[in-house]
């Protein structure tokens, strides 16, 4: 069972990948490309600043991979790849989830894991710490950002499970509505100390045009909505129809 559940997560996976990509070639690229032409643009009055000084100008790094291979190629790849792989991790966790959360059927287990990824893991860091294009953030401070930024996805996953213990064990005492609302508050209070103790990080040039940002953050929105969207609803439907015809099969054979 585990194993179909496998395949059929990755297959999904796969066409939320494809959908994402969609998503992301028609609404993300052009958002990196202005983003590019910015920081080129800052590069050439730099380097005819520093001419003007009588310093040597910097030769422009050698372009390893080009532009349209990564807006083409290498994002197809890196995100049906990722996906795929992600679709396979979905239905494990579903296959470990189902059963362990009240009497649901697998179409509301799979949105519930859909919308509880879909907020703990990029809702809530994001709020904290939102996607940008390239030229925003220093070069040099990449692994420091990347660091706090799945120090947030830590933090965010710990808190949910927490949540969902604390809830769990507030049932028998104050009722299942209570319960959640309670796990529901814990979770928002752990998320709210973290990200007022964490760092904040601000590194958005002042010149850079607030539109290609937000438009950017809208495109990476879209990208995880979709995917998030396509796992929870096209994977429950094939678990659903998976698992009725194997209750089915075993209900024959018993009669």
């Amino acid at each position: 069972m585990v194993r179909a559940l496998l395949v059929r997560g990755m297959v999904v996976g796969l066409v939320a990948g494809l959908l994402a990509f969609g998503v992301g070639r028609l609404v993300g690229e052009p958002q990196v490309d202005r983003a590019i032409a910015f920081e080129a643009a800052m590069d050439e009055a730099k380097a005819k600043a520093d001419v003007a000084k009588g310093m040597p100008a910097t030769a422009p790094e050698p372009e390893l991979v080009s532009r349209e291979v990564q807006a083409g190629l290498g994002l197809f790849t890196g995100v049906v790849v990722y996906s795929a792989a992600f679709g396979g991790l979905f239905a494990l966790v579903f296959a470990v989830a189902y059963g362990r959360v009240g009497n649901l059927r697998p179409r509301a287990v799979s949105a519930l894991l859909a919308l509880g990824g879909f907020l703990t893991l990029y809702v809530v860091p994001s709020l904290k710490y939102p996607a940008s294009p390239p030229s925003v953030g220093r070069a040099e401070t990449i692994g420091y950002r990347s660091g706090l930024y799945f120090l947030m996805i830590l933090i965010s996953v710990v808190a949910a499970i927490a949540a969902t213990m604390i809830g769990r064990r507030l049932v028998v005492r104050y009722g299942g509505w209570n319960a959640v609302l309670l796990g529901a508050a814990s979770f928002v209070v752990i998320i709210a100390i973290a990200q007022l103790l964490l760092p904040d990080i601000n590194e958005v040039p002042e010149q850079f045009p607030a539109v290609i940002l937000w438009r950017f953050r809208v495109a990476s929105l879209g990208i995880e909505l979709i995917l998030w969207t396509t796992l929870g609803l096209l994977f429950g439907a094939v678990a659903d129809r998976l698992l009725s015809n194997r209750y089915d099969v075993a209900r024959d054979a018993l009669s």
